[in-house]
């Protein structure tokens, strides 16, 4: 019988993190992994941006789902460049899948300015696998709470941005921005922190402005 160190399993993910992004920066694709809760908003938050996007940009998804193709389905209107793979029960993805999707999928991602990764609902597993992404996303919803922060931190400590949605719900909900932001200011200090609605459009165009200056950073 055959045992798998956790380490060992974690540096080969590693390695086809590497491998992933150095196919990317030769490509000049910009790749966004967006975290967070089911119900969060991953899905309304990257129809908004697409549907924003599309008009100056080739985008691609990769979807990230236990079961079903729905969100896909959501996001097609405005990009064809979709691939869905759904795990069927394991809580995140990881690096290899990314891979073998670049290489079987390679003209409609890899012709893509910006790709972007809807990650499985969760902020446990998720966080601990680079995929080779450029820049990790961590969406928090208002609906969620201030003590999301405290008890899984690392996601958004390993993150280059914190997504607050829902905020046209915040009225009604028990939830304190200035609080969460302090809290999000300890865990990383460095994190860049958009509260918006992908309903009502609020910071919207914040993220999306943040979205081009990074492709056109990278560009150079």
């Amino acid at each position: 019988m055959r045992v798998y160190l956790a380490k060992n399993l974690k540096e080969a993910n590693r390695n086809s993190a590497a491998d992933n992004r150095k196919i990317l920066r030769e490509h000049g694709v910009l790749m966004v992994n967006m975290m967070g809760s089911p119900g969060c908003g991953k899905t309304s938050l990257l129809e908004e941006t697409l549907k924003r996007l599309s008009p100056r940009y080739r985008l691609a998804v990769i979807e990230g789902d236990l079961y079903t193709a729905e969100d896909a389905q959501r996001l097609a209107p405005w990009t064809s460049r979709i691939v869905q793979i759904n795990t069927e029960g394991a809580c995140h993805l990881e690096a290899n899948y990314i891979g073998h999707l670049l290489a079987q999928n390679s003209p409609a991602l890899l012709d893509a300015e910006i790709l972007f990764i809807e990650n499985i609902g969760n902020l446990v597993c998720p966080a601990e696998f680079d995929l080779g992404e450029d820049i990790g996303v961590t969406l928090l919803s208002v609906t969620e709470g201030n003590d999301k922060l405290r008890k899984y931190p690392l996601a958004f400590k390993e993150t280059r941005a914190t997504l607050i949605t829902k905020l046209d719900l915040l009225e009604y909900v028990d939830f304190d921005l200035d609080h969460a932001t302090l809290d999000l200011k300890n865990i990383n200090e460095q994190a860049v922190i958009f509260p918006l609605s992908a309903k009502t459009g609020e910071g919207v165009k914040k993220w999306c402005d943040w979205l081009e200056h990074l492709l056109e950073t990278k560009r150079k």
